[in-house]
């Protein structure tokens, strides 16, 4: 939107107009001083319009660093203030614009030199910043990261004590936490660089293309501590490693500490040199492994927490839930943590405690399983198992109540938990009519509502068919 249509769709400010000053200490309060002293600051309020407001920062970085991270709860804090407000839009205005007082592009750099992290000018590397938020206070431990972060922490005490520091694991494992916790701690009293291996072969292909590898070289070899992120895709590309050798060896030369992050252990990398994979090996070489269940547990636990304190306690998520996502999420702890947020999210738009079924259909994608393994006699026996009766008491035309109420339960859950119609169902339950299982399945939603125990145990059951957890009923 250019600044014409703005001016066009501008209205007129209005008395209860948007206090800004108030909707900044709120963001300090809940997103803390750090994340807010380092980004949100930068934002100036530009104008209010009928749904949205003009929101407007210095840099193009900056925008995009705050739209990833930051910019869902600052349209909640915002909504908080004004409900009718829907959307933000953030503007890059130059420090010559009009009406705005933004720091430049070099006071951006010279505010981060005087923070001894380095950069190059107008390039990539501040696309990496250190994560304020990403702290060895805040990472979890359990035995499979234990080593690790054991480790980086050593590195913090005693630079160059073990170099390189190599880090390998699974996606979404805590690497790149660990390295910017690493980055954090040190950068005040050190120059500190961390960036992606990516962005190491992109600024390398741009300084040749410019003439400007003296500069490239004087950049990445002028470092105290040297942070690289994801090293598997410095594959190929043999003047590239080449440079990045040297550059290596000028940095274990002259004692700085490096420490490097992977998918895969050194021997592993693919279209690496063979002499770069061997010094890798040379320092201290730790794999972090898949979470256990009591670091997962630990995670989705304190994420929730987490949540809470920012939505002020919105989030209605039972024990069971939590045990439920730390046992079945075990490939990642991001995949856990974006676990966690969908069922946040339900929780908070439908202001309801989720149930196990309704896990199952949030999270259908991550865990996979499969339809086919819930049937109908399935169903039947788990009921019948539970309830203390055969299935043959069960499908007889006997109406007694200790009968009745496990039939209309086994009859309610194949309802709910397959895809069977209502002829199919009253077949599986000795050729019943269809309005014997719409009354069955009625009756089961009412004795729900009504009967907190009762609801307790249907969760109980879907549980065990949808899961097969003998221990769980």
């Amino acid at each position: 939107m250019n600044n014409k249509n703005i001016l066009k769709q501008k209205k007129e400010i209005q008395q209860d107009s948007i206090d800004w000053s108030s909707i900044q200490s709120e963001m300090k309060n809940k997103l803390g001083n750090d994340i807010y002293e380092s980004w949100l600051r930068k934002l100036n309020f530009v104008d209010e319009f009928n749904d949205y407001i003009l929101l407007s920062v210095s840099t193009r970085f900056i925008r995009d660093w705050i739209t990833s991270r930051y910019l869902d709860q600052i349209l909640q804090i915002i909504k908080n203030h004004k409900k009718r407000i829907n959307r933000i839009e953030l503007k890059v205005f130059e420090k010559n614009d009009e009406n705005l007082k933004q720091n430049s592009e070099e006071e951006e750099v010279l505010k981060y030199k005087n923070e001894n992290v380095s950069f190059i000018k107008d390039s990539y590397l501040q696309y990496n910043r250190i994560d304020p938020n990403k702290k060895f206070e805040n990472f979890l431990i359990g035995p499979s990261n234990k080593l690790a972060l054991e480790a980086s922490k050593k590195v913090v005490e005693n630079i160059s004590h073990y170099n390189p520091l190599y880090v390998y694991g699974g996606v979404g494992m805590g690497k790149t936490h660990l390295l910017n916790a690493i980055g954090l701690s040190l950068k005040d009293k050190n120059k500190v660089m961390f960036i992606s291996a990516e962005r190491f072969m992109y600024q390398f292909v741009k300084s040749i293309k410019s003439n400007e590898m003296v500069k490239f070289k004087e950049y990445f070899r002028n470092t105290d501590v040297l942070l690289i992120d994801d090293i598997q895709f410095m594959n190929g590309k043999e003047a590239m490693q080449e440079e990045f050798f040297h550059t290596f060896n000028a940095l274990l030369d002259k004692g700085s500490q490096v420490i490097l992050s992977a998918d895969r252990a050194p021997n592993k990398l693919s279209r690496i040199q063979e002499r770069i994979k061997s010094r890798f090996s040379g320092g201290l070489v730790i794999d972090i492994q898949k979470p256990d269940y009591e670091l997962r547990y630990k995670i989705v636990k304190s994420k929730i927490e987490e949540l809470n304190i920012f939505y002020s306690n919105e989030i209605n998520v039972s024990e069971e839930i939590i045990k439920f996502v730390s046992q079945e999420i075990k490939n990642s702890i991001r995949e856990l943590i974006g676990s966690v947020n969908r069922i946040a999210s339900f929780s908070r738009i439908y202001n309801k405690k989720p149930s196990i079924s309704d896990i199952k259909i949030i999270l259908k994608d991550l865990l996979n399983f499969s339809e086919n393994k819930v049937s109908i006699d399935l169903i039947q026996s788990i009921v019948c198992k539970y309830f203390k009766i055969s299935k043959n008491e069960m499908l007889s035309s006997r109406r007694s109540r200790y009968l009745v109420r496990p039939r209309q339960t086994a009859i309610y859950l194949t309802k709910i938990l397959t895809s069977k119609s209502l002829p199919e169902i009253g077949r599986e339950f000795s050729n019943r009519d269809h309005t014997t299982i719409i009354h069955s399945v009625r009756t089961v939603e009412k004795l729900k509502k009504l009967n907190p125990e009762f609801n307790s145990n249907i969760d109980n059951l879907k549980n065990k068919i949808l899961y097969s957890k003998e221990n769980e009923v």
